[in-house]
């Protein structure tokens, strides 16, 4: 009998399948995709600009809001299924250029299509739709809940 512990190449992040076929009804990467641009030589072009976009936007998904991650995340096995590769994604670096290149024009486009898939799921338009905004900078005092996601650390 031997027993082995050592895991093999399993995935942390099972979910990602399901959210890969969420995006796919929703086509949100697709819809990215087709907006932003893509100057680099075609020719050139190791990692296509929907690969970009989903390793960002499912690692964004699942918590992983920097870059560093990425350089493990893309030999996962279930990050490259995700992102319908069959060779390692892109690296942080790499990633990092990409987001670096975004410009006002490329924020307000990617703003553009996320109201438009908000708008789109539903069905008919809501009776009502509340927008709740805090905008201050004001000192929180106490021990409210929530209080470390206001304003600067320590505030």
């Amino acid at each position: 009998m031997t027993a082995s512990f050592s895991g093999g190449e399993v995935t942390s992040d099972g979910g990602l399948l399901l959210l890969r076929q969420a995006d796919r009804q929703l086509g949100l990467s697709r819809a990215l995709t087709a907006a932003l641009p893509d100057p680099r030589d075609p020719d050139r072009i190791t990692h296509p600009l929907l690969t970009f976009v989903r390793q960002r936007l499912y690692g964004l998904c699942l918590g992983y809001e920097d870059l560093n991650d990425q350089d493990h995340l893309r030999l996962d096995w279930a990050w490259q299924t995700a992102a319908e590769r069959d060779q390692a994604l892109a690296s942080s670096p790499t990633l990092c250029r990409w987001e670096n290149r975004a410009d006002r024009q490329v924020a307000w486009q990617v703003q553009q299509i996320l109201v438009e898939q908000f708008i789109r799921s539903f069905g008919q338009a809501p009776g009502e739709l509340g927008l709740h905004f805090d905008s201050t900078a004001e000192r929180v005092h106490g021990k409210q809940e929530g209080r470390f996601f206001h304003g600067y650390y320590g505030d």
